[in-house]
């Protein structure tokens, strides 16, 4: 087995057993938001940090197993998805190491998405893992965490098979009135609810809502995240509900 391809065991003794059957169907990709490498392992395998992720992928593209897959890695927090609150018993976590927003965020290097597409296809192969459900943390908590951010590479994980990404032709087609006309928030509530998000139907703006929306723009809009529902937003939220329907 090449060094790249060698996963390095660095046990963590911070997980438990999953809950309700150890179904998993999720996956759920974060950074690790610290200066160091070192620094980031360290409190995922210190008790007292009572956090912890499976896998963690270093920007030269080694990968660190901290636990068995079985095992229910402490990653998620409080959480939602698609009506599940507890994501930790349901999903794998994976952290990249990447300093994040609050240490002097950058771009994910080509050898570190290289070994996350490696890992993660293992995980789906081993788990019935939808691609609509490969998830980042801010997707999750959305009111709490912003990572992995909108420098990470969603669309070519999903041209590589994982996760989803809304294809042009799928938008809706705008033409200049419908590009200035103002968004039905309701609908575009409606969308992100029926993909998973958590997100009451209001018809207003209010203060989740543009947190939700600020989290669909980091992934699926990365250019500009302002939690506004304009027109190109709309027309993106809509397209999501093909992710369960189109083929994988």
């Amino acid at each position: 087995m090449s060094r790249r391809n060698r996963i390095v065991e660095h046990p963590s003794s911070n997980h438990g057993p999953r809950r309700g059957g150890g179904r998993v169907d999720m996956l759920v990709l974060h950074y690790t938001g610290m200066k160091t490498l070192d620094a980031a392992l360290r409190r995922l395998c210190d008790p007292r940090a009572a956090v912890s992720a499976h896998y963690v992928v270093a920007r030269d593209g080694r990968v660190f197993r901290l636990m068995p897959e079985v095992r229910r890695a402490w990653h998620a927090g409080v959480s939602f998805w698609a009506g599940e609150r507890d994501v930790n018993s349901r999903s794998i976590g994976i952290e990249l190491e990447n300093p994040g927003h609050e240490f002097g965020y950058r771009a994910f290097p080509e050898r570190q998405i290289a070994a996350l597409i490696r890992l993660a296809r293992g995980i789906l192969r081993r788990h019935p893992i939808p691609r609509h459900r490969v998830l980042g943390h801010s997707d999750v908590a959305p009111t709490r965490k912003i990572d992995p951010g909108e420098k990470f590479p969603w669309r070519r994980l999903a041209r590589a098979g994982i996760g989803f990404w809304p294809t042009a032709g799928r938008k809706r087609r705008l033409g200049p009135s419908a590009a200035n006309a103002r968004p039905d928030i309701a609908s575009v509530q409606r969308a992100l609810a029926a993909f998973g998000y958590e997100i009451a139907v209001t018809g207003k703006a209010d203060r989740r809502t543009r947190r939700v929306v600020a989290a669909f723009q980091r992934r699926f809009r990365p250019r500009r995240v302002d939690g506004r529902i304009d027109a190109e937003t709309a027309a993106s939220a809509t397209a999501l509900t093909w992710a369960r329907h189109a083929p994988t």
